[in-house]
């Protein structure tokens, strides 16, 4: 099947899709927004979940280890509502950054690795809100429940990448850019209303933690160090038995969101090669391609 067809069979369903009998039981509506990188709001009519929220995006190839960062707080105040719980798959600043400005204003329990809580104490975040975990766990929550798998981050510079640096103690505030390491990595399985959604930080995992997992939705990590890792796509449709519906993460370039051009080419580039993979490899899996800031509706 050609990728024109393909695209133009999927993109017009990307701003409001209705998809029926996602789930047995009662069905909710469940709204996916894409906030950029790996950021996701996932919500229903009674819970707010934030993943890996990065709305501030500084120019990322400007910043110097020791140069202090700041939320854009005008911006996430007008793209972030109510917000009942954040997860994080890593430390790194263009997942973790705008996190604790988050939680300090929506009062969003934050779950994510022991480094990734220590950083954003420094925001004096009450810790009735902060779960730190390290993968394995399986939490029961109010509206949902959350499956906390360890993860491997994606292998960068050719593979030569490796951040095994993690943070003890509590930091303070302001923060540099040079403190937001990677700290672990981890990824989630979002049980919420009658939905799954597996959501990855990066691009890369571990066979076994995800294996026999049947998400009902895969938030798909799609940037280009997919092709640094053995049959990537294949393997992992094939781990999580070939979920209904695939959404591509971790595409876009930083760019500002008003920046169309450069998000188009990270679609040409990064997202239509994908989106090829995926209906070589099956027919019945359906992928939505995202825009940033624009709901996806799923009934």
């Amino acid at each position: 099947m050609k990728i024109a067809t393909i695209l133009s069979r999927y993109l017009i369903l990307v701003l409001i899709l209705s998809i029926s009998n996602l789930a047995s039981g009662q069905n909710k509506p469940l709204n996916l927004k894409y906030l950029g990188v790996a950021g996701w709001e996932i919500s229903n009519d009674s819970t707010v979940v934030l993943i890996d929220p990065y709305i501030s995006r500084p120019n990322l190839s400007e910043l110097k280890k020791s140069d202090v960062v700041f939320s854009d707080s005008l911006m996430i105040d007008k793209v972030i509502g109510k917000v009942d719980f954040i997860l994080v798959t890593h430390s790194h600043l263009d997942h973790l950054l705008d996190v604790g400005y988050i939680a300090k204003k929506t009062g969003a329990k934050v779950i994510g690795t022991q480094t990734s809580i220590n950083i954003i104490r420094a925001y004096n975040i009450d810790e009735d809100q902060l779960y730190i975990v390290a993968g394995g766990e399986d939490y029961q929550f109010k509206n949902i429940s959350v499956k906390v798998m360890p993860s491997l981050h994606s292998a960068l510079r050719g593979k030569h990448f490796f951040d095994d640096r993690t943070h003890d103690e509590p930091l303070t505030y302001p923060l540099k850019d040079g403190d937001f390491v990677m700290g672990g990595s981890l990824m989630f399985l979002l049980r919420i209303g009658n939905s799954e959604v597996l959501a990855m930080g990066s691009m890369n995992f571990i066979e076994n933690e995800i294996k026999g997992l049947s998400p009902d939705i895969l938030l798909a990590g799609v940037n280009g160090s997919r092709y640094e890792i053995y049959n990537y796509s294949e393997r992992l449709l094939k781990l999580t038995n070939y979920p209904k519906i695939i959404l591509p993460t971790h595409w876009d370039r930083y760019e500002p969101y008003d920046d169309v051009e450069a998000h188009e080419k990270a679609r040409r580039d990064k997202v239509e090669p994908f989106v090829k993979e995926v209906y070589e490899i099956s027919t019945e899996v359906q992928v939505i391609v995202p825009v940033h800031l624009k709901t996806i509706t799923i009934k």
